[in-house]
């Protein structure tokens, strides 16, 4: 099986799941929204959840898995699995003893970290103090992600995708159920969300131990810190986890920022931000997973122009997904947030507003997605000092269009100051890989790049046909207006996909090529 079937199949997989973990996360959304709103208790549990949420995303989208998984895969390509599994337990036995250090500190750090965060909540009473109270309940669930994560690096590598993208659903559940639940029994309702945060980030570890034992890992502690694998992985996790974290530093600027503006501004760029990650997470993220071990194995196997290859099929498969993805939330952003948020405390000015930051954030997705497609081949070739210098300048962007862009446009030049620095960040990655290895190849991805925006652009025009005569902030109407909805969601699907295959896109003739071999074998596990 060519490696380009073996991603778009892994992609599959994981697109699925993270699919349904995105459905789960946008009902978890909106139970808050109906619950909470835009009130303090949601701005300091937003501000405190965000903490143990960055080290889900460094672990589980970032640091750990793109540093083990290269050197993983050159163990059981170079020495045989024997030794692999020797390194997977010295890894192991050190993250866990890093994580319990990690967790206590977290927890009698929080109020001087929270302080430092968002020092405009002081000037609510009170609001300091509870997002204080939130971060120490939740900051455990760092432990159970990272190993979480740890976990999924290695089943990735074993190209066994499903279970880590299916842990994300376990949470999205534990947090619901929890807050429908304990709500009406506490003191302090919003404490409901932190106990579902414990307890789902409990439920994702114990998701994966059954598939662990299933392809024959039994993680046992090695103290073995001297294996030249763990030192190999200990070179490259330092700026690996600078090079994950640009993004979230990034949004930690905005938010440090949004803490002095107007009340809610916080949420507003919360609730705009998860829409916009839905796409990402569904999508890209998931791609992400999926190129690292055949990258990684194409690497470790000094193939290079399969590598440059397998890298512009990727990059051409994001932007046939991505490109239409942000042009449909551009087009629905109203519709889409009145549709799923707009209830309880969730007032029609905050639809307004959260709408407004939808479509700066939602600018910058296609350039995000390039980079999140990127940076797996610098950590293929275990370069991690690339991604890390392009993240010092994407930060100093950040902040010099945060200052710009703040007074005229309050918090969407907050969310328009990521979309610019993301493009910085891709702009300046694209350029030093070229110079790294050689002519990438690009002209096949803009040839279908061209072809793609005017699909897209066939889809929005019909999208907004459908929905442009209706008044979404008159009330009651709600089911005309999630007719007409997704009738310009699923409308605008067709209309694409009808246009890709006219103008003979070669992305979807390799998803078809997916659906017709799926019989070959287990999708994701081969």
């Amino acid at each position: 099986m060519s490696e380009n079937l073996r991603i778009t199949r892994a992609l599959s997989v994981v697109g699925l799941s993270t699919m349904a973990s995105r459905v789960l996360g946008l009902v978890r959304e909106m139970v808050i929204a109906f619950y909470f709103g835009a009130s303090m208790a949601a701005d300091s549990f937003f501000v405190a959840f965000q903490i143990p949420n960055t080290f889900r995303r460094l672990m589980a989208e970032g640091s750990l898995t793109i540093s083990f998984i290269p050197v993983f895969s050159e163990t059981m390509v170079k020495k045989g699995r024997k030794e692999a599994l020797k390194l997977a337990n010295a890894a192991f036995t050190f993250l866990t003893l890093l994580l319990i250090i990690l967790t206590i500190m977290g927890i009698v750090f929080a109020s001087p970290l929270i302080k430092v965060l968002v020092p405009g909540f002081k000037e609510i009473p009170g609001k300091i103090e509870l997002t204080v109270l939130l971060t120490r309940i939740m900051f455990p669930y760092i432990f159970f992600i990272s190993l979480v994560a740890f976990c999924m690096g290695i089943l990735n590598s074993l190209r066994h995708f499903a279970a880590p993208a299916l842990a994300p659903v376990l949470l999205n559940l534990s947090m619901i159920f929890s807050v429908v639940i304990l709500y009406p029994y506490l003191e302090l309702p919003i404490l409901a969300l932190a106990i579902g945060v414990i307890l789902g980030g409990f439920l994702q570890l114990g998701l994966q131990i059954p598939f662990l034992e299933k392809k024959g890992i039994h993680l046992i502690s090695n103290f073995n810190f001297r294996n030249p694998g763990l030192r190999k992985i200990g070179k490259l996790i330092g700026p690996a986890i600078f090079g994950s974290a640009i993004y979230q530093i990034n949004i930690y600027i905005i938010r440090f920022l949004a803490s002095f503006l107007p009340q809610g501004s916080v949420s507003y760029l919360f609730y705009a931000s998860r829409l916009m990650e839905f796409p990402l997470g569904v999508f890209v993220f998931a791609l992400s997973s999926a190129i690292l071990p055949s990258l990684s194995s194409l690497a470790a196997k000094n193939e290079q122009a399969k590598l440059k290859e397998t890298f512009i099929f990727s990059f051409r498969l994001a932007t046939f997904i991505i490109i239409p993805a942000m042009t449909g939330l551009i087009i629905l952003r109203t519709p889409i947030i009145h549709i799923l948020f707009e209830r309880g405390s969730f007032s029609p000015e905050t639809t307004i507003q959260t709408a407004k930051a939808l479509l700066y954030y939602a600018l910058g997705l296609w350039a995000i997605a390039g980079v999140r497609v990127t940076v797996p081949v610098f950590y293929a070739l275990h370069d991690s000092k690339t991604p890390v210098m392009v993240g010092i300048i994407s930060i100093g962007a950040n902040i010099l269009f945060s200052l710009m862009l703040l007074g005229p446009l309050l918090h969407g030049g907050l969310a328009l100051a990521i979309t610019l620095s993301a493009i910085v960040n891709f702009i300046f990655l694209i350029i030093l890989l070229r110079r790294k290895i050689g002519p990438l190849g690009m002209k096949s991805a803009f040839d279908s790049l061209s072809k793609i925006i005017l699909s897209s652009l066939g889809m929005g025009i019909f999208c907004y046909s459908v929905c442009f005569r209706i008044d979404w902030f008159t009330p009651g109407y709600f089911l005309i207006k999630t007719l007409h909805l997704g009738g310009a969601i699923g409308g605008g699907v067709l209309v694409y996909l009808g246009l890709t295959y006219l103008f003979r896109c070669q992305e979807l003739m390799d998803l078809k090529e997916v659906f017709k071999q799926k019989k070959s074998g287990p999708i994701g596990n081969d």
